[in-house]
Formats: C-alpha cells, structure tokens, sequence
C-alpha cells in the first residue's frame, strides 16, 4: 500500500469511527454546532485510537525494529 493509500485507509476507518461515535450518541437530528467540546473530544479519541490500533497493526505486519521510539511507543 503507497502512503496515500494508507493515509486514505487511515482517515477513512477514522471517519468510521467518529460516524460510530456519532450514532452511539444519538441526537443526529441536531446540527452540528449542538456539539459540546466534550463531544468534539471524544470524536478525537475515538480516531485518534483507531489510528493508532492501525498503525500498531501495520508496524507489526512490517516487522518493524522493536528498538525504534514509535514501535516502542504503540507496540510497546
């Protein structure tokens, strides 16, 4: 997968997860700017972890050195 592919595949399983969040929450009837910060902070994490549980998979499928920081940090 080139880099873009794998940008496009990260930030699509994100937009997933935000939409899960989204759903979970309920609401959808109201607009957007209904939402709270704390809405919007749990949208973050919620991709944010996404990201990282993909990214963890894919370093792990690439055999990345377990001596490097990021491999050390979220396969760690």
């Amino acid at each position: 997968m080139t880099p873009d592919e794998w940008q496009a595949h990260v930030t699509r399983a994100a937009a997933l997860e935000i939409g899960k969040w989204l759903e979970a929450r309920g609401k959808l009837h109201q607009p957007i700017s209904s939402l709270t910060l704390g809405d919007l902070e749990a949208m973050a994490v919620n991709a944010i972890s996404r990201w990282i549980v993909l990214q963890s998979e894919r370093l792990q499928r690439q055999d990345w050195p377990q001596e490097d920081p990021v491999a050390m940090i979220l396969l760690g």
